[in-house]
């Protein structure tokens, strides 16, 4: 059986790959974390999906959840490992707790370690297996390489990735297992109506509050404007099985204004365009 991973399924990107790696023949096993979410996604996602219920910061659940695929495979390896769940924590570091930043870091990051450390054997580190081996494919963001106010944790666990990632890919090169980052940009999913509905009263006493106004409402205007997650899906099975996929993959609206101009500007200016954009100029600094 022709098999893929993929986490965070319930929504988005998640599902748009696993509806999508399903159509092409390939058996999907997609994490959620509740039950009403699994039903709903295996009645989209039609007989090539099983569900795992498992969150990525627990890893009994993750152990549970690579047996219940080890025993499906009866002895065959994982075809690939699609590492999407994540989550975006916002707000201004002043502003953010230890505790918030923690959390983001442990989903994004420490999770997609626990899930891939959990599926590695799988895939194709276990030579007792049979198969070819299998290909990781790490979500990441254009976060991961721009990084943009307000956006500071986020940002930092994508950054993160991204270094893991390049590591991992030269590490895995001793059994064969490829590891390709797909990078989104302003991606249109249910997140933004989440975002919408963040309480930005919470930053009435800071020195932010302007400047995380005008950041949600750009933010909310770019989202929504956005590719459609299948655009980014198209590219996640394209980097599992095309013959020499690249190591990363952008998939950005208005591509030369969002990632191709930002990463040949001088950083310095850069940081002048988004102070005037955000209001993040210095009013009173002292003489």
């Amino acid at each position: 059986m022709k098999a893929v991973v993929v986490t965070g399924v319930s929504s988005g990107i998640g599902l748009a790959a696993a509806a999508m790696i399903s159509r092409h023949g390939v058996h999907v096993f997609g994490s959620v974390r509740r039950e009403s979410d699994a039903d709903r996604v295996a009645a989209e996602c039609g007989s090539n999906f099983t569900p795992l219920i498992f969150d990525v910061t627990d890893e009994k659940l993750i152990e549970r959840a690579v047996n219940q695929v080890r025993d499906r495979l009866a002895g065959q390896r994982l075809f690939g490992l699609v590492n999407n769940a994540g989550i975006a924590v916002p707000g201004p570091a002043l502003d953010l707790s230890v505790a918030d930043f923690r959390y983001q870091m442990d989903v994004n990051m420490v999770g997609t370690f626990a899930v891939t450390k959990g599926f590695l054997p799988l895939l194709g580190t276990d030579r007792s297996m049979k198969g070819a081996p299998g290909r990781i494919v790490n979500v990441s963001s254009v976060g991961g390489r721009q990084g943009v106010p307000f956006l500071g944790a986020y940002s930092a666990s994508k950054h993160a990735l991204e270094g893991w990632s390049e590591c991992l890919r030269r590490e895995l090169m001793l059994f064969g297992i490829d590891v390709i980052v797909v990078g989104p940009g302003s991606i249109a999913t249910p997140i933004w109506d989440k975002a919408e509905a963040v309480d930005l009263s919470l930053y009435d006493s800071s020195e932010y509050r302007a400047a995380v106004r005008k950041f949600s409402a750009q933010m909310l205007r770019d989202g929504r404007r956005g590719y459609p997650p299948e655009r980014v899906a198209t590219v996640i099975w394209k980097a599992l099985e095309a013959r020499r996929p690249r190591t990363r993959y952008a998939v950005v609206p208005n591509r030369f204004i969002n990632w191709t101009l930002p990463g040949i500007m001088p950083p310095r200016l850069l940081d002048q365009i988004m102070a005037g954009l955000f209001g993040l100029r210095a009013s009173n600094r002292p003489m």
